[in-house]
């Protein structure tokens, strides 16, 4: 019976494996066919002529990118009048977003990214958007129809004859629905006047003849003679046929309408088709290289901000310390026996006039880490089990911010730091001219680093740099830092797996003075770094990604430094923090 159950588990995965496999030669040798076919029946040499002249005289092509880009400025601005809390500058990103969707993506799955862009990065709602965007599209096809039967009729006719009644049928209803949906957007606390409908359905028009001008200008520089009023009709047909079009762009849809269209005017078929393949392929690149750029601008982009802000806000206030507050110096640890006793031994018992204190959070080490850090005169910290480097920093900054100090002083305990450096190191906050510091090896003398990993440290301190908007940050990974009191305070890591690029952020994001001092460096000898860089980066991107989005800085409420101080944390990011 065990074995008759254990025969019958692994049958429905091998099933659904070969299912997959048939689809998937099945769906090449579709493929193969429909490849074979084209290449036996389409007359590639109009294709080649067509793209050999377009190449010889680009700037008709050019010229009309110009009136296909006003198109969508039109349509951006239409979106805004219909509702203002979307900015010209977002409505033209989710217009584009969307257009490079629906040339990427099956179904025209493009129209989701328009909604979610907007919602993403304005303050518009999900219901609101969502239905001024059916409105919006409800009124491009009744506007394509209307352009398509006056333009070009004959085309419309002869492409769409079986369907045309049923199509202008829905048509018209979704044109009185698009109507009453403009009228009554759903959560819109006013209603549009006429004036803005008006302002709307003209622009919606203008857009549909101007985007005609890409296949005006190919079909005349490939000497193909067609007006303006045929390429607006030929244009609008194409487009209303792709409305059901289920591949990414409406591929062979809008060639074979598109083609239909141009022979049913009494133009050569084999002409017709390289017209419109080339329309196609010239729109589809503008599609995809506007519609990356408006992925990420203008700002906040979809992705989510990728820097910090420009304009960062004031320094907190803070008091200043007491004469007799000591330089608090952490070290996080984590199976480190080999070293750690040796780091606390070099540890300077006065800095700057000041006592020193040292902490060691012991992030659940096997060893005997805690054992000889306390046997040093260290105040050890226990974790109660191996929560992370990330975990160990934020108990540290907590701890060393409750003892009131002049200074707190970050050091790894890996024995890869000197800590005689430390007095360079939290001298700029001692003297008042920085909260935040970091000791930068590149900057000062490094003994032996690996190829590899300096490789990862300059490449990864240049993305720091780039998103903080430090340009004299030149160690982004360092295991050297320094905070004064406020900076201690308000510093917080929102990952347990690591610190560094996420509490520089933070911190500089709240404002805190930031400076680099020289320091010394040697690889470690003795046991070995967490670090993997696989894991890592799996790690610090999301992790930087919600510092620079979902986290709003904390703001104190009183300065800090004064005992009734609290820090009002979002209540995401406190979470985080416990």
């Amino acid at each position: 019976m065990v074995d008759a159950l254990a025969q019958t588990g692994p049958a429905p995965r091998s099933r659904a494996l070969a299912g997959r496999q048939v689809r998937t030669i099945a769906g090449a040798v579709v493929l193969a066919v429909a490849l074979w076919w084209l290449w036996r029946t389409v007359d590639l040499s109009a294709v080649t002529t067509t793209l050999g002249a377009l190449l010889q005289s680009p700037l008709p092509a050019l010229a009309s990118l110009l009136g296909y880009a006003a198109a969508f400025l039109l349509r951006s601005w239409a979106w805004h009048l219909l509702q203002p809390v979307v900015p010209l500058g977002q409505a033209w990103a989710a217009v584009h977003v969307s257009l490079a969707g629906n040339h990427l993506l099956p179904l025209r799955l493009g129209e989701v990214l328009r909604v979610t862009s907007a919602v993403r990065r304005t303050e518009a709602t999900l219901r609101e958007t969502s239905a001024v965007t059916v409105s919006l599209r409800l009124g491009d096809l009744l506007a394509l129809l209307v352009v398509a039967a006056m333009a070009a009729p004959v085309a419309l006719a002869r492409v769409l004859r079986p369907e045309l009644a049923v199509l202008a049928g829905v048509v018209l209803l979704a044109g009185v629905v698009a109507a009453w949906v403009l009228l009554r957007p759903a959560g819109q606390t006013r209603q549009p006047r006429p004036t803005t409908v008006a302002l709307v359905v003209v622009a919606t028009v203008s857009a549909w003849l101007l985007e005609a001008a890409v296949l005006f200008a190919v079909a005349t520089t490939a000497g193909l003679e067609l007006g303006l009023a045929d390429a607006a009709g030929v244009t609008a047909v194409t487009v209303l046929a792709q409305a059901v079009a289920i591949t990414p762009g409406g591929l062979g849809t809008y060639e074979a309408v598109g083609t239909a269209a141009l022979v049913a005017l009494g133009h050569p078929a084999p002409e017709a088709f390289a017209v419109v393949l080339t329309t196609h392929a010239v729109k589809t690149a503008y599609s995809i290289v506007l519609g990356g750029a408006a992925v990420l601008a203008p700002s906040p982009g979809y992705l989510g901000r990728l820097r910090l802000p420009a304009r960062r806000p004031e320094r907190p206030a803070a008091d200043p310390p007491s004469p007799l507050a000591p330089v608090v110096v952490f070290i996080p640890a984590y199976d480190e026996e080999a070293v750690i006793g040796g780091v606390l031994e070099r540890i300077p018992r006065r800095v700057g006039g000041r006592e020193v204190q040292v902490l060691v959070v012991d992030d659940g080490s096997r060893d005997r880490t805690a054992a000889i850090a306390a046997a040093a005169g260290a105040t050890v910290l226990s974790q109660p089990r191996n929560l992370g480097l990330g975990a160990a920093v934020r108990r540290g900054l907590r701890e060393s911010a409750a003892l009131r100090p002049a200074a707190g002083v970050y050091l790894d305990a890996d024995d890869e730091y000197r800590p005689e450096d430390i007095a360079a190191v939290v001298a700029p906050v001692l003297d008042g001219t920085a909260d935040y510091v970091i000791g930068s090896r590149f900057r000062g003398h490094i003994e032996h680093m690996r190829a590899h990993r300096r490789v990862g440290n300059l490449a990864l301190t240049r993305w720091v740099r780039w998103m903080t908007r430090e340009p004299g940050l030149t160690d982004g990974q360092s295991g050297f830092r320094a905070f004064s009191p406020a900076a201690l305070e308000a510093g917080e890591v929102i990952h347990d797996y690591n610190y560094a690029q996420v509490l520089t952020l933070d911190l500089l994001a709240k404002g805190f003075r930031y400076t680099e001092v020289p320091i010394g460096y040697a690889f470690r000898t003795t046991g070995t770094s967490f670090i993997s860089l696989g894991r890592y980066l799996r790690a610090v991107i999301p992790a930087v990604h919600r510092e620079l989005n979902d986290r709003g800085p904390a703001v104190p409420s009183a300065p800090v430094g004064q005992s009734s101080t609290t820090w009002e944390r979002n209540p995401s990011r406190a979470v985080a923090q416990r």
